[in-house]
């Protein structure tokens, strides 16, 4: 029998989460949004979150290594993440 590279394909759907912001926080948040042009146009605040939340996880450094020394069953990394380069 060949033995394929790919084993598995991971589930790459999007997650609908609810959350609750504090007022200023909110209020940061639709300011920031503000200044980000898409195009011309303002972007809606949260498109914002995804990329903000990556990129903080992205550069926690003791975060990114628990999770190359000690990967969690059921989680498949990122090509972004450093554990697979």
């Amino acid at each position: 029998m060949t033995t394929l590279r790919i084993t598995e394909i991971p589930d790459d759907r999007p997650v609908r989460m609810t959350i609750q912001l504090p007022a200023d926080l909110h209020r940061d948040l639709v300011a920031y949004a503000a200044l980000v042009r898409h195009n011309g146009r303002p972007i809606e605040p949260a498109k914002l979150l995804p990329h903000m939340i990556r990129g903080f996880m992205d550069a926690d450094r003791a975060f990114q290594k628990a999770r190359r020394d000690r990967p969690q069953q059921g989680v498949t990394p990122t090509a972004a993440s450093p554990s697979t380069r």
